[in-house]
Parts: C-alpha cells; structure tokens; sequence
C-alpha cells in the first residue's frame, strides 16, 4: 500500500510517529493510500515554516507575487487534464465535475493575480495578498 508523506520547507518529510491513517476513494470506499500522523513537534516546525514563507511572500513585491500566480494559472491549465483524472480518486467526483472544480480554482488563481498589485493591509502600507 501506498505511503505518502508530508510537505515541508520544499521537502518530503515521513512522520516520525508510526502511525498512520487510512485514505479512501471515496466513490468505491477501499483503501487507497495511507498519510502518516504527525507529531506535535512536526505540527509546529510545520506551522513554523509555514510562518517564515508567508513573511516571505508578503515581503515580495505585488508585481513579482502577479507574475507567479500567472506562471502558477499557466500550469493548472498545462496540467487541467492530469489534475483532473486525480481529484475523483480523492473526492469521489466525475472527471466532468473535476474538471468544473479547476477551472473555477484557475478563476481564483486568476482574479488573486489581477489583484496582487492593489492589495493595502489595514495600516495603509502594501500588503500581502
């Protein structure tokens, strides 16, 4: 059976606590995959990593933060086929819903692009998208 892992700082990281739980297709109900338990201390350097990048981003000038939502809608549309024969095995949808769901996800995507530039955080300054 599958082990998948978590993702962290760019980086795969396998739990550290032995345990695992189950990871069903939900439109046949078998077990699929199983995603390892993290530990607290994994929760934390995760939440800390995830804290360092914002302040990252935040940090990064809106037109370069436009330019890589673009790159990023770019590729959800380079890979719509591909994504779309995943999402049933995990969310139990057709691939017509499945693909209803990324085109509306690249809308997201697109609109957060447009928008990166005229983000103001509540103190007046630029802000993070």
């Amino acid at each position: 059976m599958e082990q998948l892992t978590h993702f962290v700082a760019d980086r795969r990281v396998a739990g550290s606590t032995g345990r695992f739980g189950d990871v069903y297709d939900p439109s046949t109900g078998q077990v699929t995959r199983q995603v390892p338990m993290a530990s607290a201390d994994e929760v934390h350097a995760a939440l800390a990593d995830a804290a360092a990048a914002q302040r990252g981003w935040a940090a990064t000038n809106p037109q370069r933060r436009a330019r890589i939502l673009i790159r990023w809608l770019a590729l959800i549309h380079q890979q719509a086929g591909e994504l779309a024969t995943l999402l049933p095995a995990e969310h139990g949808k057709t691939v017509a819903d499945a693909h209803g769901d990324i085109q509306r996800g690249a809308e997201v995507v697109e609109f957060a692009g447009s928008r990166s530039n005229r983000t103001i955080t509540r103190s007046g300054g630029r802000g993070a998208a």
